[in-house]
């Protein structure tokens, strides 16, 4: 497996991580401001934040297989350029 096949689904991940973060803290802050929440706004936001906490748990076991792939790559390469 090429590194490389890798990278997009974790940069897809990250990126959608770091959107729904933003947006998160962008409600909150509109949130904040309002003294009450309407019922169907703070569904939504707790969706929003159930979500963004299944992309963090899903982006790190992304990284976790990344850095797994990496080493098995890079113990491949080792052991071929001394054997060969």
């Amino acid at each position: 497996m090429d590194p490389s096949d890798i990278i997009a689904p974790v940069t897809f991940l990250a990126t959608v991580g770091i959107i729904a973060g933003s947006a998160i803290k962008i409600i909150r802050l509109r949130s904040a401001r309002s003294e009450r929440l309407p019922a169907e706004v703070s569904q939504r936001l707790e969706g929003l934040e159930s979500d963004v906490q299944r992309l963090e748990a899903e982006l790190a076991e992304t990284q976790e297989r990344l850095d797994f792939a990496e080493r098995v790559l890079g113990k491949a390469r080792e052991e071929r350029r001394v054997g060969g």
